[in-house]
């Protein structure tokens, strides 16, 4: 009887303690209703206790599947698609494209097949590479392409990173490369041919890439008035053949050209004497070094030839014509190049810019090979890895007056003026006779 009683006691304490907690709970939820926006509070509160944690349904992709409708689409012995549609897809030939693809495989782990602890099959060197370069063809976003190649965001975002910076690593130091002598004499020989200017080794220009992912903080850095966005700088030297010769990327949009020029490595190798020898006549003067073609807001340094703002006299408009019309090879090249490679022309998506410099200069070594694999080919380079054996040695004081000579040299302006007049003639007395 003792125990009976007892068990009734706790029950109806129980009882009683249940009871009073829904009293206090529904004397809240009364109070929180005239409270505006409790209802909708409420009703998060309670949907958050019926639904518990919520997980990470993890996506079962069949990688064997997606290998396997690449490779009959495009690497079988009889594919789907021709040759034609393979190169306007992966904006190359397919010969090239297995070339970067077998290097990329030989030397990084990351593009070999590979399977995890539980023998599940990984990403093939196929479906890596296919997913790193459509990113870079069609600027799309990375989980655009899980339908076809079956590959997730985050590993698309991470194959596009390591391809970036492979290729930069493989194949930058020849296709990214400062040109040798035997470039140089080409270069002189056929812009000499092209456009009429004997002793021009390019065209110099900026270019601006959007950064849609500027962080706010830096947009005062980034923006310049003419752009309104975030953008970061480009300066590059292209010849007639749209092969780009020099790189520099990283400059904050603010900066105008001559701005980046001050940071550019342009000229370094000319200030410290290891560059080329160059040397030609024009108009029977001599000269040592040779030009580049660039607009009106450039200085007037040795190395440079612009044009003439406002010519009047026959001469100087012919000039400026030819000028103009040779100088749009950097021009040219930079539509190529954005039109080849989409991500570089729509806004970056990326925030770490490192990320951004490995794509831009990856996106310029594809150019080059591309141009090279396409007949306009420069067959003169030779690996110098394996015999170079440079030694360090601390420069001496001659060495460094030598260097402020050179520099000096090439801010000489009286002789940009004379370079300038003596290819005015030059122009005239080899074009002259066509100007009606």
């Amino acid at each position: 009887m003792a125990n009976n009683s007892s068990n009734n006691i706790t029950n109806n304490n129980g009882n009683n303690f249940n009871g009073n907690r829904q009293l206090v709970r529904q004397f809240i939820i009364n109070e929180l209703r005239d409270t505006t926006g409790s209802q909708l509070f409420m009703a998060a509160v309670e949907r958050r206790r019926r639904n518990g944690r919520r997980t990470r349904e993890p996506i079962i992709r069949n990688h064997q599947f997606g290998h396997d409708r690449i490779f009959e689409d495009y690497f079988s012995d009889n594919p789907l698609y021709t040759p034609d549609i393979f190169r306007r897809r992966f904006r190359m030939e397919k010969n090239l494209f297995v070339h970067i693809m077998t290097n990329l495989s030989q030397r990084y782990e990351y593009f070999q097949l590979r399977f995890d602890a539980a023998g599940h099959r990984g990403l093939s060197t196929i479906q890596k590479c296919t997913a790193a370069i459509r990113q870079l063809a069609y600027g799309n976003p990375p989980d655009s392409y899980d339908e076809y190649i079956r590959i997730g965001e985050t590993t698309a975002k991470e194959c596009l990173f390591n391809f970036c910076r492979g290729i930069n690593e493989i194949f930058g130091p020849q296709y990214l490369r400062r040109p040798n002598e035997e470039d140089v004499q080409r270069l002189l020989q056929l812009h000499s041919n092209r456009h009429g200017f004997p002793g021009m080794l390019g065209s110099l220009d900026c270019m601006h890439w959007q950064w849609r992912a500027c962080p706010v903080a830096w947009h005062g850095q980034y923006t310049r008035g003419d752009h309104g966005v975030p953008t970061i700088m480009l300066e590059a030297v292209a010849s007639q053949d749209l092969w780009i010769w020099h790189a520099f990327f990283g400059v904050a949009g603010s900066n105008n050209d001559i701005n980046v020029l001050r940071q550019s490595p342009l000229f370094n190798d000319v200030v410290d004497g290891f560059a080329p020898e160059v040397s030609f006549e024009v108009n029977g003067t001599e000269y040592s070094k040779g030009y580049y073609l660039v607009d009106g807001i450039y200085p007037e340094w040795a190395t440079f030839v612009k044009s003439f703002p406002r010519p009047m006299d026959p001469k100087r408009k012919l000039f400026k014509t030819m000028q103009e019309a040779a100088r749009k090879d950097v021009e040219r090249a930079f539509g190529v190049l954005q039109a080849r490679w989409v991500i570089i022309r729509n806004g970056a998506r990326f925030w770490d810019r490192n990320h951004l410099k490995d794509i831009m200069y990856a996106c310029i070594i594809l150019h080059n090979m591309i141009v090279e694999n396409e007949g306009e080919n420069i067959n003169n380079w030779e690996s110098d890895t394996e015999s170079s054996s440079a030694t360090i040695t601390p420069g001496s004081f001659a060495d460094f007056q030598e260097s402020l000579h050179r520099r000096v040299e090439i801010r000489d302006r009286d002789v940009h003026n004379q370079l300038k007049a003596d290819l005015v003639e030059h122009i005239w007395q080899n074009f002259g006779d066509n100007v009606t």
